[in-house]
């Protein structure tokens, strides 16, 4: 969620502070409409919230709106805020809110995505590509980006499961030839990535093993196709922001909002199911982070004239 935030502001080109709710008891307990005196009972000795108010605010997630919204009234409506994610039932305290098409929220101040802001841009890809290539050069040609999620709330990534990803990712390799450059996340397990590990040593692979910087831009920036699971939105979106084929690997479980949101990016002809084999397609590259920007930007220009420098 920080990331979609942080991805907004770089693309309006402003440097933000970066503040975090810490909800103390008993409100860390409530749900958020409940909480009393938000300002106070959700900061941290680090990550106040005092005067003097911005006057823009980027805020995300259900346990920011509370204090987006109390922020946005205490500087009595001159603090131009924007949610990203459905407030659930507080969109018209906020000047815009970004959803995605997955989520059914609609209206006036509503700007709908397809998928999730982000930070990739193609000047940090191709940054990140001259830092890792020499690391990669081994590796034959197509080059497949694998970027393993973990298990949430209503998906499961077991050894079982990691498996089967790498059994496929194994039968791309020795018959067409590709090489792999495998990151895995902080909700993989350590179980999971010795599978993963054990299982690629066969092919021409990579596997990120923790240390050093992250290779996931890196990755991202010298693939020739993307093969991502499919339990997190957000690293969906970000591989499809490159144009490059994205394939899936479907997890049993999820929601319907997930469902649609896959759904939606197939019958776009942006992402395809992952079932180890090589395909080509083009499609435009998901952009949405510097097309919402544009869209605040013009906002703010209308709501400030002589108060927030755009670019």
């Amino acid at each position: 969620m920080e990331n979609q935030c942080l991805g907004l502001a770089e693309a309006l080109g402003v440097q933000p502070l970066v503040k975090r709710v810490h909800p103390r008891a008993p409100w860390k307990f409530l749900p958020a409409r409940l909480w009393w005196r938000p300002l106070r009972t959700c900061s941290s000795a680090a990550d106040r919230f005092e005067p003097p108010w911005p006057e823009l605010l980027i805020s995300c997630g259900r346990r920011s709106v509370a204090v987006a919204v109390a922020v946005r009234r205490a500087s009595a409506g001159r603090t131009f805020a924007v949610h990203i994610q459905d407030p659930y039932g507080q969109a018209r305290h906020f000047d815009l809110v970004v959803v995605p098409r997955h989520d059914t929220l609609r209206g006036e101040n509503v700007i709908v995505t397809r998928g999730a802001l982000h930070r990739v841009t193609a000047e940090r890809l191709a940054a990140a590509a001259r830092r890792f290539a020499p690391a990669l050069a081994h590796l034959p040609r197509p080059l497949v980006a694998v970027l393993v999620g973990g298990s949430n709330r209503r998906q499961r990534i077991d050894p079982v499961v990691i498996g089967d990803l790498a059994e496929r990712l194994v039968a791309m390799a020795r018959t067409q030839g590709a090489g792999l450059a495998v990151t895995a996340s902080r909700r993989t397990g350590a179980e999971n990535e010795r599978v993963l590990r054990e299982r690629l040593a066969a092919v021409a692979s990579v596997v990120w093993d923790g240390t050093g910087e992250n290779p996931y831009f890196g990755y991202l920036g010298l693939a020739d196709a993307i093969v991502v699971t499919g339990d997190s939105v957000s690293m969906v979106s970000e591989a499809c922001s490159t144009g490059k084929p994205v394939y899936v690997y479907d997890l049993e479980g999820g929601s319907k909002r997930l469902q649609r949101f896959h759904e939606g990016l197939r019958a776009d002809g942006i992402t395809r199911p992952f079932e180890g084999r090589l395909e080509h397609w083009t499609y435009p590259p998901l952009n949405e982070t510097a097309q919402v920007a544009e869209l605040v930007r013009a906002r703010l220009r209308q709501r400030f004239a002589s108060g927030l420098r755009t670019p």
